[in-house]
């Protein structure tokens, strides 16, 4: 799938297992206006999961697209309001 996205901020959170990437994710939309897109960029496999069930249940934000790399998951996440 793999689109550009114009990204407002980069969340570096590799290194950091569950439930952090998804606290940092949520801290980090936060501080996005509507319409802003994060990239969340993580080492623990179930961050996949964890995001994506995240972002399902959250007002107010949307899982544009994960990347599953060798090493590395992308995450995309959009401020909706």
């Amino acid at each position: 799938m793999s689109v550009e996205f114009d990204i407002a901020e980069t969340l570096d959170v590799k290194g950091a297992s569950c439930p952090m990437p998804v606290i940092e994710t949520k801290a980090a939309t936060d501080g996005l206006v509507e319409g802003e897109v994060l990239e969340v960029l993580a080492t623990d496999p179930g961050s996949v999961s964890d995001i994506d069930g995240w972002a399902a249940g959250t007002d107010g934000v949307k899982l544009l697209e994960q990347v599953e790399g060798e090493d590395v998951y992308q995450h995309y996440v959009r401020r909706t309001e």
